[in-house]
């Protein structure tokens, strides 16, 4: 049997290797097709025909017509229903959908996936379409681009470095300044023996971030050049106890905020490990050398990412153990704070399953599915995951975790405008803090207290905490935690009236590169705000950065927000799409905004307090 595949990533077409298969005719077929396939729960046929054809004088007839014409062509492929929904079976396959299901399907080879979302077609026609379409361009590229970088990282683990070059150089094609998969084919330009090609290549890329973007050479690419495993002793006795306590004196060391020590035990345990070829220790070592480097050292990029692809490789794929259910998790938190919502919902999918019968391992896991749902505007889901993981980590007495958890639970109850529960939430966390002494999470917990103080009205409490958070933030050198902060000043600062401390605090916010990408949008969200009130001439340019990376990053909520900035500044199909879009989300504060925003009305909102 012939296998169909419907191409929707570049010029849109139906392929099979063996026939020449029909086309849907017309590019509003494609659109029904597009959308559909895109909407994995379903959509109504009425909220379909009204995005597709608003001009139409029966929308839902011209929908119908295009849905018998996706039948006629696409034999065997079910699009039926109210909601209508759109089914695959064999022998037909969707590139669109391979994408953003491609957690389900590990070893998924990405590099079949070239160009954009129905590339060549517009619809200015179509205002609120060509808006959702731009967000799927952005989110689909940023997938298959983390695709490519993380196929990189895998076969250069398995120890395939010449695919990994390949794979790495495909995703620079895309994205030059990707400092992670400039330091992945630095990486496996090394271990094919070609130095001088590597330090070539590092030598170009300082030029091009030099001349480009006024930047010097990210570190971890200069870093990628040599390998920075420490040298053991050659006298010391390379066994499993030898190992397991290095990795006892660096958790201990790391325990006690010796942070470089810490890491240099647990990088000698990594090594010893190796020496011994015990395949779970070496597992083992390099997840709990990743984990101290996210954690307690901000590593995010290449050096992490490879460690913890090649502890799974050692401790094999389909292993169900603690040791590969952290590695999938740690892969998870790395994807929800790059943004990619779609991989990160497939590692920490994996993780719960390699994590049965430990429940300290799924206490921690829900705290990241609970984080990605908040990120992504799926608030109900983000209650039921954080609200399970904080009874998880009391009933095995992990007061951290039950910290960290209350925490996200409190800023989501924040983000919903839920002041009283929010309140209660991070005071519980802030007591869990104190008792535990663990002051590197402080600044998140103050400054989100501050915050709801702030929502509340009670401005000095609310002054005094955020200060508190950025001082502890700045002083920690936390880009996360000093973005975070300098956005609450801007907001304290609007309540004054003082819009130039306002802007002041919004460029110190901006200076530091946070690595989890929601502070950078809600601090762009700020800045947005700020600057549309003070009429900076910045403002527009502010807005279109938080909507590509809220599109890009699937953060629905930042995306209403930013349509909705768009439409202050006089867009008016931004204004069209910002309740269309706004309906998929439930939250009362986005509402309340949203509904601000319309009394005010576009000029007037623009206008200095």
């Amino acid at each position: 049997m012939a296998e169909y595949l419907i191409r929707l990533l570049g010029p849109p077409a139906v392929e099979s290797p063996d026939a020449t298969p029909l086309q849907p005719r017309g590019r509003k077929a494609w659109a029904v097709l597009a959308y559909l396939a895109l909407q994995a729960e379903g959509t109504g046929r009425s909220r379909t025909a009204s995005l597709l054809f608003p001009d139409a004088a029966d929308p839902l007839g011209a929908l119908r017509w295009n849905l018998s014409e996706l039948r006629r062509t696409l034999d065997g492929v079910t699009v039926a229903g109210d909601p209508l929904r759109l089914v695959l079976r064999p022998p037909w396959r969707c590139d669109a959908l391979e994408v953003v299901g491609s957690a389900a399907r590990p070893g998924l080879d990405p590099r079949g996936f070239t160009g954009q979302l129905l590339e060549g077609l517009s619809f200015a026609d179509c205002p609120v379409f060509d808006s959702w379409l731009a967000d799927q361009r952005f989110r689909l590229d940023n997938v298959v681009q983390s695709l490519l970088y993380e196929a990189a990282l895998a076969a250069l683990a398995s120890g395939a470095p010449g695919e990994a070059a390949e794979l790495a150089t495909l995703a620079l094609h895309r994205d030059p300044f990707h400092a992670d998969c400039n330091a992945v084919l630095v990486k496996a330009l090394v271990a094919l023996g070609e130095h001088r090609r590597a330090r070539r290549h590092v030598t170009a890329c300082g030029a091009l971030y030099r001349q480009e973007l006024g930047l010097p050479l990210p570190a971890e690419i200069r870093r990628a050049l040599s390998d920075a495993a420490p040298e053991a002793d050659p006298g010391m006795p390379a066994t499993a106890a030898a190992v397991r306590s290095y990795l006892d004196a660096g958790g201990a060391s790391l325990w006690a905020g010796a942070v470089d020590r810490g890491l240099d035990q647990l990088r000698l345990a990594v090594v010893l490990a190796q020496r011994i070829d015990d395949s779970h220790l070496i597992a083992e070592s390099l997840v709990t050398l990743s984990g101290a480097l996210i954690h307690q050292a901000g590593g995010r990029g290449a050096e992490v990412a490879d460690f913890l692809h090649r502890a799974l490789q050692a401790e094999g794929p389909d292993g169900a153990s603690r040791t590969a259910a952290a590695a999938y998790r740690e892969l998870g938190y790395l994807s929800v704070q790059r943004g990619v919502p779609d991989r990160a919902a497939g590692w920490l999918d994996r993780a719960m399953l390699a994590a049965r019968g430990f429940p300290d391992e799924q206490a921690r896991i829900l705290a990241i599915q609970g984080m990605l749902a908040s990120d992504t505007a799926r608030y109900g889901d983000a209650v039921t995951a954080l609200t399970e993981s904080g009874k998880l980590a009391k009933a095995v007495r992990n007061r951290r975790q039950q910290a960290f958890s209350e925490a996200l639970l409190g800023r989501v109850r924040l983000l919903r405008g839920e002041l009283e529960q929010a309140a209660d939430s991070l005071d519980r966390a802030q007591a869990w803090i104190a008792e535990e002494h663990w002051t590197a999470f402080e600044p998140f917990v103050a400054g989100v207290r501050g915050e709801t103080y702030l929502a509340a009205g009670q401005v000095e409490k609310a002054a005094a905490l955020i200060d508190r958070s950025w001082v502890m933030a700045e002083l920690a050198g936390d880009h996360c935690y000093m973005a975070l902060a300098a956005g609450a000043e801007a907001r304290l600062l609007m309540v004054h009236g003082d819009l130039a401390a306002a802007e002041h605090w919004i460029d110190r916010g901006l200076e530091p590169t946070p690595w989890y990408l929601w502070y950078s949008a809600r601090l762009l969200d700020t800045a947005a705000e700020v600057s549309i009130a003070s009429r900076s001439p910045r403002a527009a340019a502010f807005v279109e950065q938080l909507v590509e990376l809220a599109s890009r990053s699937g953060m629905r909520e930042f995306v209403v927000r930013g349509q909705s900035h768009r439409a202050v500044l006089g867009d008016e199909a931004a204004a069209q799409a910002v309740p269309w879009l706004a309906k998929e989300i439930d939250n009362p504060a986005l509402v309340a905004f949203l509904a601000e925003r319309n009394r005010v009305g576009p000029l007037r909102q623009a206008l200095p307090h």
